[in-house]
């Protein structure tokens, strides 16, 4: 297995990063996470922007531009031979004595590496549970930053109540998940939380929206209450690992019938023929 380490494919073995980059010590840096099908990344061009407003939000300046970057993945896919996985993309401030300011002369330091991974075909047909849990972490969600411990928090909460998701909410309006978008559909109308700073402006809650407009189904992008999010005909999640996964129950409570429901099966449905585009090449 190679991974890309700065603008080298090397063997995973000999990359060694030091103890004072600022990733490590100041969780100083951003990330990214793209899917692969049939050894195509899904939805690279709007990783790769992302990634590149992250690192502008947070004055982070990328060590070489997106078309070299594009390039560097395209040919760690190819070497590692990856069909059907994700690529984990970071971007790091660099190397430099420890200190909270910049430093002036680190430079920012990326690695990207790949893992196989199928897609979890049986969690989108049977559902998954959640637990809410209020939304502690900081006002930049946003940007997609390393500063992970409040999601990580949230999301082991759910696991160690036997739930995957842990759905968080501020001053009683739900945001998102632990590391997913959350939407909810009441009366055949969908709704997700707005993508302002409360919430990360996920590449799959993107292709949701679009795939919803395009079955005529009504879609607003507006804040909602726990105590909706309760009524809700259905509940689901979106996120690059997750796709487009129905949440059954809520902190033990059904979500509609307790199964997934017609309209995520709809969207569902839409978005296999997505990715079998993008699978293909086309």
């Amino acid at each position: 297995m190679v991974i890309l380490f700065d603008e080298q494919l090397i063997p995973r073995n000999r990359a060694h990063v030091d103890i004072e980059d600022r990733g490590y010590q100041f969780g100083d840096g951003v990330y990214e996470v793209i899917r692969v099908y049939g050894g195509n990344m899904f939805c690279k061009a709007q990783h790769l922007s992302r990634l590149e407003r992250s690192a502008n939000e947070i004055r982070l300046n990328l060590p070489f531009t997106l078309e070299r970057l594009d390039t560097l993945l395209e040919e760690l896919v190819k070497q590692n031979r990856l069909r059907e996985g994700t690529i984990y993309l970071q971007a790091s401030r660099g190397t430099a004595p420890r200190n909270h300011s910049f430093p002036e002369q680190a430079r920012s330091k990326v690695i990207a590496y790949t893992t196989e991974a199928p897609r979890p075909l049986e969690t989108l047909r049977q559902g998954v549970r959640a637990i809410t849990e209020p939304d502690l972490r900081w006002l930049r969600c946003d940007i997609k930053s390393l500063n992970l411990l409040g999601a990580v928090l949230a999301k082991q909460k759910a696991v160690d109540s036997g739930c995957q998701e842990a759905i968080l909410h501020r001053d009683g309006q739900v945001t998102e998940g632990s590391s997913t978008n959350v939407f909810i559909v009441k009366d055949g109308r969908l709704a997700t939380h707005p993508a302002d700073h409360f919430i990360l402006r996920g590449i799959t809650r993107d292709v949701v929206i679009e795939l919803a407009k395009e079955l005529g189904i009504p879609v607003t992008e507006r804040a909602f209450s726990v105590e909706e999010l309760f009524r809700a005909d259905e509940v689901l999640i979106s996120s690059t690992t997750m796709e487009i996964t129905p949440i059954i129950s809520i902190d033990g409570r059904k979500v509609g019938s307790g199964s997934p429901g017609p309209l995520t099966r709809q969207l569902q449905t839409a978005f296999e023929k997505r990715i079998s585009h993008s699978a293909s090449g086309s």
